[in-house]
C-alpha cells in the first residue's frame, strides 16, 4: 500500500487513509515545534491556574469521545509517572460520560483544566462538555488540543482568559474517515505539555519515535504475513498507556472493515478474567509489549499462555526489542530492528498504533471495504451525527 501509486490506491478506496499513516512521523516533528514555539505561553496559562488553586492539586481531565478519549486513555498512566503531580491530578474521562451524568465526573469546588481533545473541534458532545463545565465547575480552565483552526472549539475560544488553544499540525486534520495522525499528534503534544522530563530528552523521543514510525512503512510485509490467516476476529492487549492504546488499536480495525473484523481489547492481565472466552481458531491476539522490563513479564505471560493453548490463529507479541526477561513463546514478533533509545511507554505507543493502523488497513482491503469511507451505510460518520443535548 505504502508504495503504491496514487491511482492504484484510488481504484482501492484507500489512497488518503494510506498516505495519513505514511505521514505521521514527519508530523510529529512538527507537532515538537509547535510546542516549542508555545512553550513560554503554556508554562504561563499552567502557573496561572497553579497559582489559583490556594495550594490544592488542580484535576487536569483529559476528555473526548471515540479515538479521542483513548488519547487521554494513553497519556494518563504515563503522566501519573513523569507529570508534576505534586499540582496535578491527572484522569481521562470521555466526553460522552461527562455529558451524560456530569455530577460523576465534574466537582464544583475543585479547580479543573479540561484537556478538550478533537480532530474538527465540533462534535456536540465536546462542546457540551465544555459548555456544562463552565456551568458546573466555579473554577474552570479549558486547554484545547484540537487539529481543526476553524472548528467551534478553536474559533469559540479567542478572547477567552480561561482557555488555551493549542492547534496541531495542519495536515493532522485527517480528511479521511479513521483519525490516524490527528491521533499522535494530539497524544505526543499531552505529553509535551505535561510530562517534566527536560525538554531536550523529550526531543530525542520524538527522533526516536519518527524512526520506529519509518521503519513502520518500510515492513508492511512483515505485518502482511498477518494479515494473509485465515481470521475474523481480532485482539489487542497492553498495560499501562499500552492499554489505553489497545483501545484505539482494535477500533481502528472495526470502523476500517465495518465491523467485518470482530474486535476487543484488554489489559495484559485483565484478558484472562473472562475475555479470553473471545478466542476461537480464527482469532489473532497481539500484544503491545512494555519496554518496561518488570511490565513486559505480563505482556510475555498471557502471549505465552495464548500461544500454549494453540486455539489462536495466532500470537504477536509487537516489542521495540526482545526483552531480556521476556519468555520464549511459540508465537510471532514484531521486533524493531532500529537501534533508536528505549522509549517509554507513552512515546512508544506512536509507532505502535502505526502497526495497528496499517494492519487495520491492509485487512480493509482484503474484506473488499474501502479504507477512506468504511461505512457504507451512512451510519457511523467522520464527524458523528444525530446527537440531542439535553439541558443541564
Amino acid at each position: 500500500m505504502f508504495t503504491y501509486s496514487e491511482e492504484k490506491l484510488d481504484t482501492l478506496g484507500a489512497r488518503i487513509t494510506t498516505e495519513e499513516i505514511k505521514q505521521q512521523p514527519k508530523l510529529w516533528q512538527e507537532a515538537l515545534d509547535i510546542y516549542e514555539g508555545k512553550k513560554q505561553e503554556i508554562k504561563d496559562f499552567l502557573a496561572k491556574v497553579t497559582a489559583d488553586s490556594q495550594g490544592k492539586r488542580v484535576r487536569v481531565i483529559f476528555t473526548g469521545a471515540g479515538t479521542s478519549q483513548y488519547v487521554g486513555d494513553t497519556v494518563t498512566p504515563h503522566l501519573n509517572q513523569t507529570g508534576d503531580t505534586s499540582q496535578f491530578v491527572f484522569e481521562s474521562y470521555a466526553t460522552t460520560d461527562i455529558v451524560a451524568h456530569p455530577q460523576s465526573y465534574l466537582f464544583p469546588d475543585e479547580t479543573t483544566i479540561l484537556v478538550s481533545f478533537a480532530r474538527s473541534g465540533n462534535s456536540p458532545e465536546s462542546l457540551a462538555a465544555k459548555e456544562i463545565a463552565n456551568k458546573y465547575v466555579n473554577n474552570i480552565y479549558h486547554l484545547l488540543i484540537t487539529c481543526a483552526s476553524e472548528g467551534k472549539l478553536a474559533t469559540e475560544s479567542e478572547g477567552k482568559g480561561n482557555e488555551f488553544l493549542l492547534l496541531m499540525p495542519e495536515k493532522s486534520n485527517d480528511a479521511g474517515f479513521a483519525m490516524t495522525g490527528s491521533f499522535t499528534c494530539m497524544t505526543l503534544s499531552a505529553m509535551l505539555v505535561f510530562d517534566t522530563t527536560a525538554d531536550s530528552e523529550k526531543a530525542e523521543y520524538v527522533k526516536a519515535a519518527a524512526t520506529l514510525g519509518e521503519e513502520v512503512v518500510s515492513r508492511e510485509e512483515d505485518i502482511q504475513k498477518w494479515v494473509d490467516l485465515d481470521y475474523d476476529r481480532v485482539v489487542y492487549l497492553g498495560s499501562g498507556s499500552l492499554s489505553g492504546l489497545a483501545r484505539e488499536a482494535q477500533l481502528k480495525l472495526l470502523e476500517l472493515t465495518a465491523g467485518q473484523v470482530a474486535t476487543v481489547f484488554d489489559s495484559s492481565m485483565g484478558f484472562r478474567h473472562g475475555p479470553k472466552s473471545f478466542i476461537n481458531e480464527k482469532t489473532i491476539v497481539f500484544d503491545f509489549v512494555a519496554n518496561d522490563t518488570y511490565t513486559s513479564q505480563y505482556d510475555y505471560d498471557i502471549l505465552t499462555e495464548v500461544a500454549t493453548d494453540d486455539i489462536a490463529q495466532a500470537t504477536v507479541g509487537i516489542e521495540q526489542q526482545t526483552q531480556d526477561s521476556g519468555k520464549e513463546f511459540e508465537g510471532s514478533r514484531f521486533t524493531f530492528s532500529s537501534d533508536a533509545i528505549l522509549l517509554p511507554a507513552g512515546y512508544l505507543a506512536l509507532p505502535y498504533i502505526m502497526v495497528a493502523q496499517t494492519f487495520a488497513l491492509l485487512t480493509s482491503v482484503k474484506v473488499d471495504n474501502t479504507p477512506d469511507t468504511p461505512s457504507a451505510t451512512g451510519t457511523v460518520n467522520r464527524v458523528v451525527k444525530g446527537v440531542t443535548i439535553h439541558e443541564f
